[in-house]
């Protein structure tokens, strides 16, 4: 006879990773399930995640979250790019969502492009995204293009508040019937055989049993770390940097659908514009920079008044060798951490849930499973990392740091890719690759790294009409942004928090 006992989920942690994870498994497991959250009051969460990729809006459509609400009650703003401000002399360029150009048949916009610019004929790259005009205009619209039907609809993610973010899930997930536990965790029961995790032990002599386990605990890893064991593997030969400040300061003026990443002398700094402040923090090398000295150009560095101290975070860039062990799945931080210079640290957690979904073990865990999981964070996450070391790797800098950066050997994926890039015009999307060619476009040309070649069919139109059709798609990108309303304007439409959004 088939058991009727229900299968019991706990999560440990809240924060961003655990309410994600929470409401989503009450949302899709039906009978037979049930969900349970623990996490202290007392314990604080990292949230710096702030900014997103357009992901996140299938994620919330998934929970049948309106958008509307979601935006005021996180106090959000929309997102379309992000800019690089200083990774090379060049100055700045945009890595914008959505698509560049408009392909002709067979033959990918970029080696249109490439001829254009052999010809002398092309514009920069930006001209011919829809989303990187409309980003510098400070323009916003969602739905189909209105100017011209040959024009994409534009891809957005938002800027939030990742507490506000968390508080809003955790109304969600408990109203659906998930229980949460407030405590912490003193100790972890593991059975003897197999060494799977029985229950947690919390404070007040209280025992939390489950089937499966999801680790959202943060650095800390205190189940697929400390209780199972996993070790991590170190990435700091390829990203260095192992220290970060962040602080709030007030409502910025120049309210930019974009976040910045602007480059210092060893690491990056962040700005990303919400409704009620700015987050702002900076990544750096702790050999090359001193805290105090982050300290001083982080608040020197900002648009308006700092509105807290800065709070430290130290991490080394990595993952966990397995993000699945036994009965415990690693979830955001307690699987890894690769700094959030692309926006992914929400998406590696919106990402590990669907796998979770897809891959349930049931009853029991199944190997095969465990190991196809395992196998798919892994290749999402040096993915990932390559996309970041591309950053670094690629610049013209002459402080010491940056001089390593271009010095230090490459992961070979990602050696091949800028190989194969160079000589053809080329882009190689491998299996697991969260990044599309066109994103890998805008940075490989935006830190300047040229292609010698391109497509040969590229050759086959006269420069003047490769110059006509540059010009077109410009032309219309241009037309389409102008008639978007202003950004501040948008939000105060679409999710405003407060009248008084930042003009």
């Amino acid at each position: 006879m088939a058991s009727t006992a229900p299968y019991r989920i706990v999560v440990a942690g809240g924060g961003t990773a655990g309410w994600m994870a929470a409401a989503a498994l009450v949302r899709f497991l039906g009978a037979g399930f049930t969900v349970s959250l623990v996490e202290s009051d007392a314990i604080g969460t990292v949230g710096v995640g702030e900014a997103t990729i357009p992901q996140i809006r299938m994620f919330n459509a998934s929970l049948g979250i309106d958008e509307d609400a979601f935006v005021a009650a996180t106090q959000a703003s929309y997102k379309l790019a992000i800019e690089f401000v200083g990774w090379t002399k060049s100055g700045r360029y945009m890595h914008a969502f959505g698509e560049v150009g408009r392909d002709n048949g067979l033959l990918a916009f970029r080696h249109t492009w490439l001829r254009g610019m052999a010809e002398g004929v092309a514009e920069p790259l930006a001209a011919y995204a829809l989303n990187n005009v409309a980003a510098l205009g400070n323009r916003m619209q969602r739905g189909p293009a209105r100017t011209a039907r040959v024009l994409p609809e534009m891809p957005y993610a938002f800027h939030f508040d990742a507490g506000l973010y968390a508080r809003f899930l955790r109304d969600y997930a408990e109203a659906r019937g998930v229980v949460r536990h407030e405590g912490r965790i003193e100790a972890v029961a593991r059975a003897g055989e197999d060494g799977n995790l029985q229950a947690l032990h919390l404070d007040g002599d209280r025992r939390i049993e489950g089937d499966l386990f999801l680790d959202c605990t943060g650095f800390h890893a205190r189940l697929i770390g400390e209780a199972m064991g996993v070790g991590y593997r170190d990435w700091s030969h390829w990203l260095p940097c192992d220290r970060a400040l962040a602080v709030p300061s007030a409502r910025a003026r120049d309210f930019t659908p974009y976040t910045r990443a602007t480059a210092h002398g060893a690491g990056w700094q962040w700005r990303i514009p919400l409704q009620h402040r700015t987050g702002n923090g900076i990544v750096y090398s702790s050999r090359h920079l001193s805290d105090d000295a982050a300290a001083a150009a982080l608040l020197a560095g900002l648009d308006e008044p700092a509105l807290a101290d800065p709070r430290p975070l130290r991490f080394t860039a990595g993952r966990r060798e397995q993000c699945w062990a036994g009965n415990v799945i690693a979830l955001g931080l307690a699987s890894g951490f690769l700094e959030p210079l692309e926006s992914t640290s929400i998406h590696l957690i919106q990402s590990a849930i669907e796998r979770v979904l897809t891959l349930l073990p049931g009853a029991r865990a199944i190997a095969p499973l465990r190991n196809r999981y395992n196998r798919q964070a892994a290749q999402e996450m040096e993915r990932i990392r390559d996309f970041l070391t591309l950053h670094y790797w690629a610049n013209d800098r002459d402080e010491p740091f940056w001089r390593e950066r271009r010095e230090a050997p490459l992961p070979d994926g990602l050696a091949e890719k800028i190989a194969l890039w160079r000589a053809s015009g080329e882009i190689d999307r491998e299996d697991g690759d969260l990044f599309s060619d066109v994103a890998w476009l805008q940075v490989l040309a935006g830190q300047g790294i040229a292609a010698e070649g391109h497509h040969p069919l590229a050759d086959a139109p006269p420069a003047a009409q490769i110059a006509e059709y540059l010009d077109l798609i410009a032309k219309l990108n241009a037309r389409e942004a102008a008639q978007m309303a202003p950004h501040s304007e948008f939000v105060r439409a679409h999710g405003a928090a407060d009248a008084e959004i930042a003009a």
